[in-house]
């Protein structure tokens, strides 16, 4: 491919082989991290236009992880935007989602039925520091699953004051520091290998991307001694999503917008033509008909949230 256009950095929407890319200048460092120092990266500003084939693009904030963006596409006086992933609770870990108008808006899904309304996020960040307080208790460490890039940082700026020392799986960490370099404010970890061996795991919150969950996840879980595990995900909404990976406690923090946020986005571009990729495309495709729009399912080459079902980069290590 000669150029991608990136709407941000996660593994499904960002790979090496393109002879250049475009990015949101705030993700540059992330895109680089995906694809290789050397690659040949145009970053923009949020809202610069620039003319690529003959269009007018320009790249818009979509609230979903740090550089991520939407695509504004104008060309004969229509104006096309694609939404990649976004959210648009607010999170102080990325520019928050902006409403750009537009004739056709191409839209995510993924949490795409009624069912998914999340929670306010303070609470589930003081559910999070309850329970780890409570493993403290009990003597157990508290190893919490979050995808690396993204959702890790998300907690570590929401955690608050925590209640014991904060360590990463090198996934993990390496993301951290990416994000603290842009001027993000995350509360202090330390890579699990740099702690001594004296090390009190009891006291701990062990940060570790779903991948970590598996047969080598438990391996290396061992060394911590009794744990309670946890997941931070959109998909803990549902009842037994925790008990099919096996989990003590589910956490519902998504990156991805719920159905009501879906919605408010679809309304705010005030389109009239809303194309549906990724996860539950049918049943929102057919409540936006029933509103009167022009509104059609479109294939993909991801389908489904990779990103916080366990799917993890080739570089994350332990």
């Amino acid at each position: 491919m000669n150029r991608a256009v990136i709407t941000h950095a996660h593994s499904d929407h960002a790979t090496p082989g393109s002879r250049a890319y475009l990015a949101a200048r705030p993700g540059e460092a992330l895109l680089r991290a995906r694809v290789g120092g050397e690659a040949a990266i145009q970053a923009v500003d949020y809202g610069e236009a620039v003319s690529l084939g003959g269009v007018r693009l320009s790249l818009h904030p979509a609230g979903h992880i740090l550089g991520s963006a939407q695509v504004r596409i104008e060309s004969g006086g229509e104006v096309w935007v694609v939404s990649g992933d976004y959210k648009l609770e607010p999170d102080p870990t990325c520019a928050a989602f902006e409403p750009v108008a537009c004739h056709t808006f191409i839209t995510e899904s993924t949490f795409g039925l009624p069912i998914y309304r999340w929670p306010p996020q303070a609470g589930v960040f003081a559910e999070i520091r309850n329970w780890w307080a409570a493993n403290q208790e009990a003597g157990k460490a508290s190893v919490l699953f979050a995808y690396s890039l993204g959702k890790a940082q998300r907690v570590l700026a929401g955690i608050g004051a925590p209640p014991g020392p904060i360590y990463t799986h090198g996934a993990v960490e390496n993301f951290c520091r990416l994000y603290r370099q842009a001027g993000i404010a995350l509360a202090p970890t330390t890579h699990w290998a740099s702690a001594p061996a004296s090390t009190d795991w009891s006291r701990a919150l062990i940060l570790a991307p779903p991948s970590a969950n598996g047969t080598h996840g438990t391996t290396w879980m061992r060394r911590f001694g009794p744990v309670s595990s946890g997941f931070a995900s959109g998909w803990m909404r549902i009842r037994g999503a925790r008990r099919r990976r096996s989990l003590d406690r589910g956490f519902v923090l998504s990156d991805h917008a719920d159905w009501p946020g879906l919605l408010a986005a679809i309304r705010a571009s005030g389109a009239s033509r809303v194309w549906v990729t990724h996860g539950y495309r049918a049943p929102m495709t057919e409540w936006l008909k029933q509103q009167g729009l022009d509104a059609q399912a479109i294939d993909t080459r991801f389908e489904g949230e990779q990103d916080e079902t366990g799917a993890e980069p080739a570089e994350a290590g332990p």
